[in-house]
């Protein structure tokens, strides 16, 4: 059977990363943040989480390579049922909530230069093309991932040189800690503000989903996940510098398309259009990864699960079909209905919980099955599992704090998983295959 190349894993985690966060929520961090300093350092923090988090990934993904993400780490170290839990937040909340995001985010971007477009109607057609895409083969599949975060990296770089070397004027926002700054970094809002951060570096896990299908797993996934994270990380203090440095913060307080007002304040109104297009063009790469990584947990239910077992259907190029239409389904209930802060917010609360178990569990899975074979170790361990579980768990303490509903949306994801579970749990046969590959 044909399997991903590790330029296509890659892909997939850069375009999995760079989408609706980086994109959007600057604006959000400002209404509390009015310090670029701080900003920045928001950005590296939640960067160094990200990178933490993936060499923890690495070791896992590399000692237990089937495929599905959390879904097999977690049902491997627990219990099935965690897996399964943790599969059922990353298939609605993980995956198909984003991807509803950035279709979104696609719309708006290019509904605010054709005159008439809806956002949702273009959305909407974004995902159906796309899940149609992808319902093809792994060479077709691949391909269409590929190419899509190479223009997405192209764009990137060429907007970032081009607001810099072209911008008529530049804001009067310095880049230097002032007295204040301090307090700011040890705050609740700039914990709050992670949560936006890791939602934007939410993706560095998403090769771990498709290691079943990637060449040389054990070998490659380690190498794939820790340099896009790098790279990602490099690309988004870069953008956040570029914004900043072209618009004025009040500008961009509070809103969403905090790219088109950046381009905007850089290159004009009708330039800045144009650029609206080339941005709106980044986020299909971020859709179509999406797309592509996320019914792999489905799949992986639907084969452990008699209930979910129409899941596991797959064509005769071995894509899981089933699953992607089920995905591609949801993201679209969350596109219709969905309001996108409080989305985004427990959306991205509940994945960090979903990894911290998870980086957790690598500390687990160290003492109790010591001799297991591991291709790939941390590095610097047991320090670097230990700065991803305390920068996550300080971060979902403030958001419990200070945004309940939040937190209680994202509780409920976790309680509707349970009830699934004992429900399947009495109708589905043992599940037996969650053991290693």
């Amino acid at each position: 059977m044909s399997r991903y190349k590790p330029s296509v894993a890659a892909a997939v985690v850069i375009a999995n990363m760079i989408g609706t966060g980086v994109f959007t929520s600057l604006g959000f961090q400002l209404v509390e943040l009015q310090s670029a300093p701080v900003l920045l350092l928001l950005w590296l923090v939640g960067g160094i989480a990200a990178l933490c988090g993936a060499l923890c990934y690495a070791e896992l993904g590399a000692a237990l390579p089937r495929s599905g993400g959390e879904y097999n780490f977690l049902s491997e170290i627990y219990h099935p049922g965690a897996g399964f839990v943790s599969g059922w937040i990353s298939a609605t909340v993980g995956f198909a909530a984003p991807t509803a995001l950035a279709a979104l985010t696609f719309g708006s971007y290019l509904g605010s230069v054709i005159e008439g477009a809806s956002p949702t109607v273009l959305a909407t057609g974004l995902i159906v093309v796309l899940t149609v895409a992808h319902c093809t083969s792994h060479r077709g599949s691949g391909s269409t991932q590929w190419w899509l975060t190479l223009l997405k990296l192209l764009l990137i770089v060429g907007f970032s040189g081009a607001a810099l070397l072209l911008s008529s004027e530049r804001t009067e926002t310095r880049f230097v800690p002032v007295t204040g700054d301090g307090a700011l970094v040890a705050s609740g809002a700039f914990a709050v503000a992670l949560i936006y951060v890791n939602y934007a570096y939410s993706g560095w896990n998403a090769a771990t989903y498709i290691s079943g299908e990637l060449e040389n797993a054990q070998s490659n996934l380690p190498r794939v996940l820790a340099l896009s994270t790098a790279g990602v990380c490099l690309a988004y203090l870069l953008l956040n510098y570029v914004f900043l440095a072209v618009a004025p913060m009040d500008a961009m307080t509070g809103k969403v398309e905090v790219g088109f007002i950046a381009a905007t304040y850089a290159f004009g109104e009708s330039a800045g259009r144009v650029m609206g297009v080339l941005l709106a063009l980044l986020l299909i790469s971020t859709v179509s990864a999406m797309i592509l990584a996320g019914p792999r947990v489905l799949h992986r239910i639907g084969e452990d699960y008699r209930l979910f077992s129409p899941l596991a259907r797959s064509n005769r190029h071995g894509i899981p079909v089933a699953a992607i239409l089920c995905q591609a389904a949801v993201a679209l209930v969350f596109l219709w209905t969905a309001s996108f802060e409080r989305i985004l917010v427990f959306a991205g609360a509940t994945m960090a919980l979903n990894t911290f178990f998870t980086v957790l569990g690598l500390l687990v899975l160290r003492w109790r099955e010591p001799d297991l074979l591991r291709p790939f170790r941390v590095t610097l361990y047991p320090i670097t599992p230990l700065v991803y579980l305390g920068l996550t768990g300080w971060t979902l303490w403030y958001v419990v704090a200070q945004r309940p509903v939040e937190a209680m949306l994202g509780l409920g994801i976790v309680a509707s998983g349970v009830v699934f579970y004992l429900i399947s749990r009495h109708l589905s046969r043992e599940p037996s295959q969650t053991g290693r590959a």
